[in-house]
C-alpha cells in the first residue's frame, strides 16, 4: 500500500493521452490493463492509474520521486510497448506531457480495484 510518507516524496508525473483510432478502443483498452501488470513490476514507479476520458479517449497519470524514477519508466517496457503499438492503435501520436506534482491526498481506507475485479 502507499503510504502517507511515500505518496508525499511524489513530486513528479506524467500525463500520457492516447486517441484510439476508430474501431480500437477495445484494443487500446486492453493493452491499458497488460501495462498495468507491466507499472505493477516497476519498482521506480509506485502511482500509475489509467483513465478514460470519453468512449475514445484514454489517459494515464503515473508519479515519481525524482527526475531519474521518471526517464527510467519513459525507457522501460511500458513506454516501449506504447510506440511500438501507437501507429496501429492510435489516431494521433501519443501526448506525453511531463507534470510536477503541487499535491495529494491519500485517505486512511483507500482501496483500489481494476475494471476487471471490480
Amino acid at each position: 500500500m502507499l503510504s502517507k510518507e511515500k505518496l508525499e516524496s511524489l513530486s513528479l508525473g506524467l500525463f500520457v493521452r492516447l486517441e484510439a483510432k476508430p474501431g480500437k478502443e477495445k484494443e487500446v483498452e486492453a493493452f491499458l490493463m497488460q501495462a498495468l501488470e507491466l507499472a505493477n513490476l516497476e519498482a521506480t514507479t509506485p502511482l500509475w492509474f489509467t483513465l478514460r476520458l470519453s468512449a475514445s479517449t484514454f489517459a494515464v497519470f503515473d508519479a515519481f520521486a525524482d527526475e531519474a524514477d521518471r526517464q527510467t519508466h519513459l525507457n522501460g517496457p511500458i513506454a516501449k510497448a506504447l510506440m511500438a503499438n501507437a501507429p496501429e492503435l492510435l489516431a494521433v501520436p501519443p501526448s506525453i506531457e511531463p507534470t510536477e506534482i503541487m499535491g495529494a491526498k491519500i485517505g486512511s481506507s483507500l482501496v483500489i480495484t481494476s475494471a476487471a475485479s471490480a
